[in-house]
């Protein structure tokens, strides 16, 4: 492993920091923990920790001694100044003294030592990194010293490469972790570090530079010994003809993980996430897979993100995927079973007070196509696929050289029950569309664009479709979603978007069919030309879209829903907009079509009918010129309605809101104008 120290860059941090009234220590501990975080072989996704010892002042100016160390819920590669929480570092100190302290005490008495109360959780290790008489303590979950110390001969072969280190037993973090260490090192204040058996490796240094040199060098110490051994325990997987595709297989897959909701048709769904590389594909078509699947985890926390395993699956041939998909569901209910007799048993183990988690796996090892990791979002399963990843480099390394053995069944339980992250998970609110991946077409701005973050604000993957690539990867990357640039009006170019889209996030769940374009003109002079192009884009791209996504959601089976803007015009004409209007009142039958054939999948089709909306359709020239030409002001004609209010992007978008999360309605519009009575549907 190399070294990423840089005189430079670490001049330029720390003095930018110090300058903006940092803590000179702390500005150091920031970038140096960085240093560590950005390399996912060493820590991933808030694991790890670092600490600085240091003097700050107190509230009422009195200097104090104190300890500053990772927060809970920082993730090392991003850390900032208030990620390091300062504690008082005589009273941590002395909290290993005690002889015993539950979790929740632990807890309770670290926050009572914050020089400022509001700082987050420090870590549950802050008393092992303060009984260290170093100014300098880094910890790491290197997957290089986890695959040498997972398996059957690991504290031989860790004793004999690193003679110089503390070798302590797998003991779950926390105090009794902290007690342990603390005898450990009182036995050999010598040592140039400890390694920690299926855990992590820590280094100290007074110097921050010594410090993490050390960790890099174990680290590359590790890998050297891994290199020595088989370098592809799993051989190479062959290359396999006929098979479906990851965009095809990803909605089987998550359809089959979704949980009853609160109330029939809102399931609770995942999102997903797709890998492969050779080494994930070797992995997954290896011949004893289904047993390296369910050997456990790299790293005692893994549970949290991808549970005690995942689940291997043969490759899924294109010829066949309803069978495919069988197996897969088979697959999942043996899982649940499984799954919930080890909570049963464990639970009864512990004094039966815990409560089940979700019991859906969260890794799916699939022959030919790699992995496809679950969340309840796009982050969550973007972290479970690095742990996945991270847990195949963990078993190559550990059977190249023996035999991968993970942490015991039940050790793996205490921590995915432990209290703390207990608490973590109830603090997770999540919003009414969290779970949900909704696609936007004309996504880029406008209605459309407005459409898509009502969505995003109540939870829910975005994917934005527009004509202009450029546009919609910009307004996407604002909103935390994708952006597509997909001309909608070819069928072809559509289904590839859309294959993109359950890539991306395994599925699709709903689509607000936006896009359109106004062509004026009366029935009998407008051009065949725009005719054709108005209903290709009113009426044809939006039955492209809807049927691509059906499909998805068909495959899934778990329901949906559409919604189609189809604009005033549809049920109140008027002159000279033939083409758009008589495109637009087609595209209410192709709504409600939908509706009537695809109900018992349980898929909604529903549409918005609004009017007068300032968009990129509706420009101010355009409201100028209609509003002279009724001899008003362009904020009268805005209002023109009986609520005399104008209507804006943000009302429609509330309407779109309700009818995507409207249970019972389908085949319904609702008028979003103000009022107007020709346009009134009953």
């Amino acid at each position: 492993m190399q070294s990423l120290w840089s005189d430079e860059a670490f001049t330029r941090t720390v003095d930018a920091y110090v300058k903006a009234g940092v803590n000179r220590d702390v500005a150091i501990r920031t970038w140096t923990t960085r240093l560590l975080g950005q390399v996912p072989q060493l820590v991933l996704h808030g694991g790890g920790n670092t600490s600085v010892k240091t003097t700050l002042n107190d509230h009422d100016g009195t200097p104090v001694e104190v300890l500053c160390v990772k927060g809970s819920g920082w993730d090392m590669g991003q850390i900032e100044p208030p990620g390091l929480p300062a504690l008082r570092l005589a009273g941590l100190k002395a909290m290993v003294g005690y002889e015993s302290l539950s979790d929740d005490d632990m807890v309770m008495l670290q926050r009572r030592l914050l020089l400022d109360p509001a700082s987050p959780n420090p870590s549950v290790e802050a008393i092992l990194h303060a009984i260290l008489p170093f100014r300098h303590v880094d910890h790491t979950h290197a997957n290089a010293i986890v695959a040498l110390t997972n398996q059957p001969r690991g504290e031989a072969i860790i004793r004999e490469l690193f003679p110089e280190f503390i070798i302590v037993p797998y003991v779950m973090p926390g105090f009794d972790l902290a007690k342990v260490c603390h005898q450990a090192y009182q036995a050999r204040p010598d040592a140039a570090g400890m390694i920690l058996l299926k855990h992590g490796i820590f280094t100290w240094s007074d110097d921050p530079r010594i410090s993490y040199e050390a960790m890099i060098e174990a680290i590359t110490r590790a890998e050297t010994r891994i290199a020595a051994g088989n370098p592809k325990p799993f051989g190479t997987a062959p290359a396999l003809s006929d098979l479906a595709t990851p965009a095809e297989v990803a909605p089987i897959l998550r359809g089959a993980l979704a949980l009853p909701g609160a109330r029939e048709g809102e399931p609770k769904r995942f999102v997903m996430e797709h890998r492969s590389s050779q080494a994930i594909l070797d992995f997954c078509g290896a011949e004893n897979v289904g047993d390296l699947t369910r050997r456990g985890n790299a790293t005692p926390e893994h549970v949290i993100h991808i549970k005690r395993f995942g689940i291997a699956l043969p490759a899924p041939k294109a010829g066949d995927l309803a069978g495919w998909a069988g197996l897969v569901r088979q697959k999942v209910a043996e899982y649940i079973a499984d799954y919930t007799a080890y909570f049963s048993r464990n639970n009864a183990r512990v004094g039966g007070h815990k409560t089940m988690l979700d019991p859906m796996p969260r890794v799916f090892y699939v022959e030919g196509l790699g992995l496809f990791a679950a969340g309840p979002t796009r982050k969550a399963a973007l972290i479970g696929a690095d742990v996945a990843e991270a847990t195949i480099e963990v078993i190559r390394g550990a059977e190249g050289i023996d035999r991968f053995e993970a942490l015991s069944e039940q050790d793996l339980f205490d921590l995915e029950y432990w209290s703390l992250e207990q608490v973590k998970l109830k603090k997770l609110a999540e919003k009414p569309l969290t779970r949900q991946v909704a696609v936007i077409t004309g996504g880029a701005g406008g209605l459309g664009l407005a459409m898509a973050g009502a969505l995003r604000a109540e939870g829910a993957e975005v994917a934005l479709l527009d004509i202009d690539a450029e546009a919609a990867e910009a307004a996407a990357k604002r909103l935390g979603g994708i952006g597509i640039g997909v001309d909608l009006t070819d069928a072809a170019a559509v289904e590839a978007a859309i294959a993109r889209v359950a890539l991306s996030f395994g599925g699709v769940d709903i689509l607000v069919s936006n896009a359109g374009a106004a062509w004026q003109g009366a029935l009998t002079e407008v051009s065949d030309q725009d005719f054709r192009a108005a209903f290709e884009l009113n009426f044809w791209a939006h039955h492209y879209t809807a049927r691509a996504v059906v499909k998805v959601m068909q495959k899934q089976q778990t329901g949906g829903a559409l919604l189609f803007n189809v604009s005033k015009q549809a049920v109140n004409p008027g002159p000279d907009f033939g083409p758009y209007g008589t495109s637009k009142a087609a595209l209410m039958a192709l709504m409600k079509q939908y509706a009537v054939e695809h109900a018992a999948d349980g898929i909604t089709s529903n549409a918005v009918n609004p009017d007068r909306i300032r968009t990129g359709l509706m420009t101010d020239a355009m409201i100028e010129e209609r509003a002279k030409a009724r001899g008003v002001t362009p904020e009268v004609y805005m209002r023109g309605n009986l609520l005399k209010r104008e209507v804006t992007a943000a009302d429609v978008a509330e309407a779109t809101v309700a009818l995507i999360r409207a249970r019972t309605s389908t085949g319904a519009v609702i008028t979003v104008d103000g009022g107007n009575t020709a346009a009134m549907l009953r």
